[in-house]
């Protein structure tokens, strides 16, 4: 009985220090007054600041633009990657697999300053900087959601569809499609969500000018918390939280149904 009472406490303390910090920043977000001490009555204004601060909105268009074209090239790159590992020899395999989980157990901030070392010897810093090193550390986490799915696939019905006549593409389409499609968007899904989080490989890696929302609070609340930023942080917060929301689901999903057809 001690013993389960204690889980429960440590639980909530646990919870206590990781979520309490975001729900204060929630009811501040809603808070009429810009003191953090006196509720001054519920408000939406702070959410409709952000949509008229043109701060705000070129960080807003630049963090799209960057996590949508990110997310499509990786899911794309990634894709191809996972068919060719899931070809190789064992051994080739592990090697590959190896050098893809690097960037996974790189720390943030070691990743960035390797990228922008790289990236200043060829070009100036920028947008395209940013792209790029978003693409780079997006790859790894597409190619860990579809390379699972690829290991579950019988290869042998691919190769019959190409004694029948198919053409490889036409097989791909037909045959293997379907069984990884769940793990591609799954993929799409991380790397929304990793682009959309990301703060420290954008710092290093952007150019005067450019700023994503991640950076751009950063150098906001470095001259002063507006509540504005309470509200801006609370729609990113919820929308992250939403795509996790989706992919959870569509994993309970894809489980029930082959447990299903099991």
């Amino acid at each position: 009985m001690v013993k389960k009472w204690g889980q429960r406490i440590y639980l909530a303390v646990i919870f206590l220090f990781l979520y309490l910090p975001i729900l204060v920043l929630i009811v501040l977000s809603f808070n009429n007054s810009k003191s953090r001490v006196v509720w001054g009555g519920f408000t939406l204004k702070w959410y409709a600041s952000c949509f008229t601060d043109e701060t705000i909105m070129n960080a807003f268009v630049t963090t799209l633009q960057v996590t949508l074209t990110a997310a499509i090239a990786s899911t794309v790159i990634g894709t191809l990657a996972a068919i060719g590992i899931s070809a190789m020899k064992k051994k080739n395999r592990t090697i590959m697999l190896g050098a893809t989980n690097i960037p996974l157990l790189n720390a943030d901030i070691v990743t960035g300053i390797s990228m922008m070392l790289l990236f200043v010897k060829f070009m100036n810093l920028g947008f395209v900087t940013v792209l790029i090193a978003h693409i780079t550390f997006d790859v790894p986490y597409v190619i860990l959601n579809v390379l699972p799915k690829l290991n579950q696939t019988n290869r042998y019905t691919y190769e019959a569809a190409l004694d029948l006549g198919a053409t490889p593409m036409y097989a791909f389409y037909k045959v293997t499609w379907p069984e990884i499609k769940s793990g591609v968007f799954s993929g799409f899904l991380m790397a929304v969500t990793m682009s959309l989080d990301d703060f420290s490989i954008t710092f290093f890696t952007k150019g005067a000018g450019v700023n994503t929302l991640s950076t751009m609070l950063y150098t906001e609340l470095r001259k002063g918390v507006r509540p504005e930023l309470y509200a801006l942080s609370t729609i990113l917060f919820l929308f992250a939280f939403l795509l996790l929301l989706v992919m959870n689901r569509r994993s309970d999903r894809i489980a029930g149904n082959h447990a299903g057809i099991h």
